[in-house]
């Protein structure tokens, strides 16, 4: 009877190892909109859970935000910009984070301009009005983006906008333009009213700037007591974003379950814009999606610097590591 009953509680012990599920809680960069249904899908179609992992997602305020959390420990892992993790990095040296999955290759940084205003190209902008909020990330690029398309500054008037009032400002005439992710405004706009003419779309990945775009962050100290955590999140993060490629239908579904307010149609234009200019580049599909070119992010490193004064010496082994990530990153369909 007595072995019975060890038998049993044994059985009952491993049971509950084997159900037992990390808790990782996940800070996004931004609202819950056709991008993110990524990390919603590896939630509903099982992916995260079969890696033995609890993910809960918190919507963010802007990408710059995002590194704070993580370098503080707030979270273990997040969803930013790679530049402002780079001068992050270099006001608060050995601060405990880092970038160890690329997803966005070609960043969605942009200029997005009303034509009818006159905005069509960089130069445009000189005499006009530029919203910007501080804590958007493609405002943080916009002095090498200045520099790169030799832009006078002084003749381009900056309104500081708040996020919530970028899209309405620039519907309504208030700027002629605004910094921001392209899936983002340009859709907002859309929503809003404006043609879909009369919309310009200026990437600044087009027009001079070799950086990258938004990366998985995650605190260094955590990482490294805890390095198969990040691994499977990893694999389950890319199983995510192959899944919403395949059927982005399907992950703007799981999408609005979290954000029933929003409209479908909307979001899988969203979405399906960042996969294709973002997410599934022609780098990506040739050399597997998570990683970098090490020639290109030096390159971003020193166009950074022709804007920014760094207190430290540049060292792109600080910002990203791939120790995380399959050899030749994660193949895409």
């Amino acid at each position: 009877m007595f072995h019975r009953t060890i038998a049993a509680a044994a059985a009952v012990l491993i049971g509950t190892a084997a159900h037992a599920q990390t808790d990782v809680p996940f800070a996004l960069d931004w609202k819950f909109e056709g991008p993110s249904a990524a990390y919603f899908a590896a939630i509903d179609n099982g992916h995260f859970e079969a890696e033995g992992l609890n993910v809960t997602i918190e919507a963010g305020s802007g990408s710059v935000n995002t590194i704070p959390k993580i370098a503080t420990g707030a979270f273990p892992v997040g969803f930013g910009d790679i530049n402002s993790v780079i001068k992050f990095l270099d006001q608060n040296p050995g601060a405990p984070v880092t970038a160890v999955m690329m997803i966005y290759d070609k960043p969605a940084f942009a200029i997005v301009g009303r034509k009818s205003q006159g905005v069509m190209a960089p130069k445009d902008l000189e005499g006009r009005v530029l919203g910007a909020p501080p804590p958007d990330g493609a405002w943080a690029q916009f002095p090498a983006f200045a520099s790169a398309n030799d832009l006078d500054i002084s003749q381009i008037q900056v309104e500081p906008v708040g996020f919530p009032t970028r899209e309405p400002m620039l519907a309504e005439g208030e700027v002629d333009a605004v910094t921001g992710f392209s899936f983002s405004s340009v859709l907002n706009l859309k929503r809003l009213g404006v043609p879909a003419d009369d919309i310009s779309n200026i990437l600044m990945a087009d027009h001079g700037l070799s950086l990258y775009g938004n990366a998985i962050l995650v605190n260094t100290d955590y990482a490294a007591e805890n390095p198969d955590t990040i691994k499977a999140f990893l694999r389950a993060v890319a199983k995510g974003w192959m899944d919403v490629a395949a059927d982005p239908a399907a992950g703007i579904a799981s999408l609005i379950e979290r954000n029933p307010a929003a409209d479908p149609a909307l979001e899988q234009e969203r979405l399906q814009m960042s996969l294709d200019q973002n997410v599934l580049t022609d780098w990506v599909k040739a050399n597997g999606m998570g990683g970098i070119d090490p020639a290109r992010m030096e390159a971003a490193i020193a166009q950074i610097g022709e804007t920014y004064e760094f207190q430290n010496t540049p060292d792109a082994s600080i910002y990203f590591t791939d120790a995380y990530l399959p050899e030749g990153g994660f193949k895409v369909n």
